[in-house]
Order: structure tokens, then sequence, then C-alpha cells
């Protein structure tokens, strides 16, 4: 049966009014639900960050040419959950207590500002003004010093070639302070800019508790991977220099000497007592 004309104008209309009615309850719901997406969005992001990777901004010039001003890397922070920080590693570290700042940052004029740099701190927009990045050169039990006959830093005796990611020009252990050599103790870290002559590291900071080291527990993640700017994106490899086997088995021979050490007055006690 066909419809007539009027009637087919009829039905076209309301059918029209109804997909506008939709239309606009969608929209409605659409808007209604924005917030909702984006808290849920920064919750998961901010998750992420706390657990499993980190963005961060590169503030000063003290890891030339490895990584430059305003760069941004991604820091894994489950990493050292599965082994132990390895010589050669590019760190993230909080430096509160310990370090002064390399930037200094003004307060926030409100708490808004305070705020959106808090995100923007916590998404790698803006610098943390105690957060640090450096290489790390001695881990707990090496014996770092400055330097050998060539001008090298060596560790555990062995001489490292620092060529492949030194400032061009910069001299292993220069400017500052001059010649040092330390053991690193448990449970902290010697770690070094590899733009030497602007870096204030491990070396500018003897005087401090700890005798420049830091601590391993302040330790954030290990840089892998620079994302910014996309020109410049790549990974950060740990140095085929760090590789070298004498350094690890000097390492390893350290804990060996110190049970022996203390083995040492356990057996003469125990041959005192078995005589009386």
């Amino acid at each position: 049966m066909r419809i007539p004309a009027e009637d087919g104008v009829d039905v076209v209309a309301e059918d029209t009014q109804q997909a506008q009615r939709g239309d606009e309850v969608k929209k409605g719901s659409f808007w209604r639900e924005l917030p909702v997406l984006i808290v849920a969005a920064l919750l998961l992001a901010l998750l992420i960050k706390s657990f499993v990777v980190q963005a961060f901004y590169i503030p000063s010039e003290s890891m030339e040419n490895t990584l430059l001003k305003n760069d941004r890397v991604l820091v894994n922070k489950l990493v050292y959950r599965v082994r132990d920080i390895e010589r050669g590693d590019v760190v993230v570290f909080n430096g509160v207590d310990s370090w002064d700042p390399e930037i200094q940052l003004g307060a926030p004029s409100n708490p808004i500002a305070g705020f959106f740099r808090w995100v923007g701190n916590a998404f790698g927009v803006v610098p943390g003004e105690k957060d640090y990045i450096k290489r790390v050169i001695g881990v707990p039990g090496d014996k770092v010093k400055c330097c050998d006959a060539s001008g090298r830093i060596t560790v555990n005796g062995t001489p490292l070639d620092e060529s492949s990611y030194l400032y061009p020009g910069d001299r292993p252990g220069s400017p500052l302070p001059g010649p040092f050599q330390v053991t690193v103790p448990p449970g902290r870290l010697w770690v070094m800019g590899d733009h030497r002559s602007v870096s204030l590291d491990s070396r500018a900071h003897q005087e401090d508790p700890g005798g420049g080291t830091i601590p391993i527990d302040k330790v954030i993640g290990r840089a892998f991977v620079i994302v910014w700017p996309f020109g410049r994106a790549g990974i950060l490899p740990i140095p085929q220099t760090f590789a070298q086997p004498a350094l690890h088995a000097a390492a390893g021979a350290v804990p060996l000497v110190a049970g022996f050490a203390g083995a040492v007055p356990l057996i003469a006690l125990r041959r005192r007592m078995m005589r009386r």
C-alpha cells in the first residue's frame, strides 16, 4: 500500500526530529563524560608515572653532549627491581637534603601556579628543582680514582675510555676539584656528568655527608631513551668501556676479601676456645 505524499512528509519530518534529538543527547552525554575521561586519563598517567615510566626534563648542560638542555627523557622505574644499578647507567635521583639544586626555581605565585608546576614536573614538561641526572661511575665497593698517568678515571685500577660520551675538549677529571681517590660506601653510588667542566657532580660534594656519593635508595630510575625533540630521539646505552671484565672481577673480589678478613678472627677465637 502506498503512503500518501503528505503522510510520507510527516514520517520523514518525525524521523529527522528523532535523529536530531539523538544527536543532542549524544553531545550532551559526551560533554558530561568528558571531565570523567580527563580525570581517569590523568589518574592512569600518574599511576604509570609513579610506578613504571616517567618523563624528565633536562634542565642544564651537565650531561652534554649525551643529553642537551631542554631534552626530555623517559626513565624506567622498574628496572632496578630486577637488576642492580650498573656502572655506565644514566640515572635520575632525588637530591633532597643532600645536594644543592642545579637550577633555582622561584616559589609559585599562587596555589594554581603551584598545581600546574606540579603537573608539569610530573609529566616532564618543566624541570624538577631537586632532581638530578648523572652517569654512574662507581658502585658500592668500587675504588674510583682521578687520574692515571694518561689522565683517565680509573675504577678498581682499570682505566675508563670515556671518549664515546665525554664532552668534546673536556678532560675526565677536570676542572674540579683536582685529583681524588674514593672508595664507594655500601648502599651508595659515585656519579659524574658527561660535561665534566660544568657538572657539579660527586666531585664537587666530597665535603658533604657521604663524601660526594649518593644513596641508592634516592635513585628514581634509569634514563633509557630520549623522546624529545624528535630529531634527537634514541636510546641511551651503557658505553662499552664499562663492560671490561677487570672492572667486575675487581669489584667481585671486594666481598670475598672482606669475608676472609672477617673469618680470620673468628677462626683464631675458635682455636683459642678449643685449647681451653
